[in-house]
């Protein structure tokens, strides 16, 4: 008599192309996975008896009336690397395994990161604009602060040291900028490229010495709303400050206070308390702020990314192995 087979619960509806399922996804599960028996659905309407039924699912949430319905659940994987939509206190004390994509999105929001850092450095937005008004702007972009500035020399400070901070840390090392970071285990020490490393509670020193702030940590309660107007004043005047991370960790309007005084020299952010970013916030209209999207982790290597991390977890679960990229749930990450 042969076992039946194992219920996988894919379920991802989301507006943006990118992050649907394509076709070939749950096609090559099946072929090199016969054992599982795998469900692709592109909404949540009427998915009772699948969500009964599924041992593993792969999916962006979970709401706790639908954990309720999962009686079989033992393993969820989210294709993102957030995982603050599902901890709802439910689910956080349940047996079900979580793991999450962080480890696929860090190398290519760290690209985005340096791509920022470089448009902020040689005020590249402010080059774009010129061109659009077909104007040679060379002594424009020199006598309008901020001066273009080098990199080499400046310190970028990390808020977070994981995969989009490890990742951005060798980077802007290789570019002979001084690398300091905060981390909640300082113990773990220095990362490659990153020359100091502070405590939580010694955010504040490295604010003060850091041209260029990065945030790249998860949302917990610690980080929620970290980035107010006291941790603004305490950044280096002139400096410039990217966020991304979770825009739950900056507050808005304190960002832009300080950015039209002129406390810190510009920013930039792809991610925002509200997204889409609604057509009357006030952040579009702010001179010396770069916005994008919310495109740091877009890539054409994103769904083979995806196959490759979540397919040798599902191997790994087969074989009753330890899986990688499990989340903490109490810690949130």
């Amino acid at each position: 008599m042969t076992n039946p087979p194992i219920k996988l619960l894919i379920v991802i509806q989301h507006p943006l192309e990118l992050w649907n399922v394509p076709a070939w996804f749950p096609e090559k599960l099946r072929q090199n996975f016969p054992q599982v028996e795998v469900t692709n659905r592109n909404n949540y309407d009427g998915i009772e008896q699948d969500l009964r039924d599924a041992e593993i699912m792969f999916a962006f949430s979970l709401r706790p009336e639908q954990l309720a319905a999962a009686r079989s659940l033992r393993w969820l994987h989210t294709p993102t690397a957030a995982v603050h939509q599902l901890l709802f206190p439910e689910f956080v004390a349940s047996d079900v395994v979580l793991t999450n994509s962080s480890e696929l999105h860090g190398p290519v929001v760290a690209e985005h990161v340096m791509a920022l850092v470089f448009a902020l450095a040689r005020k590249i937005p402010q080059a774009a604009l010129l061109q659009q008004k077909h104007f040679w702007g060379s002594e424009t972009m020199w006598s309008e602060p901020p001066h273009p500035r080098e990199l080499a020399g400046a310190t970028m400070g990390l808020i977070g040291l994981g995969s989009i901070g490890r990742r951005v840390a060798k980077m802007a090392a290789g570019l002979g900028m001084r690398v300091i970071a905060v981390r909640e285990h300082v113990e773990k020490g220095s990362p490659e490229g990153v020359a100091d490393v502070f405590a939580p509670p010694a955010i504040d020193e490295l604010l003060a010495q850091s041209d260029f702030v990065v945030a790249a940590a998860p949302v917990t309660n610690a980080t929620n709303g970290l980035f107010n107007a006291a941790r603004f004043a305490a950044m280096k005047r002139g400096a410039y400050f990217i966020n991304v991370g979770r825009g739950e960790q900056v507050e808005e309007a304190a960002l832009i206070d300080a950015l039209r005084n002129h406390h810190l020299a510009g920013a930039a952010l792809d991610v925002f308390a509200q997204e889409p970013l609604p057509a009357n916030s006030p952040l579009w209209d702010v001179e010396n702020l770069l916005i994008t999207p919310h495109i740091g982790s877009q890539t054409e290597q994103l769904w083979p990314r995806h196959y490759e991390v979540f397919s040798e977890n599902l191997r790994r679960y087969l074989a009753r192995q330890p899986l990688l990229f499990v989340v903490d749930k109490q810690k949130g990450y």
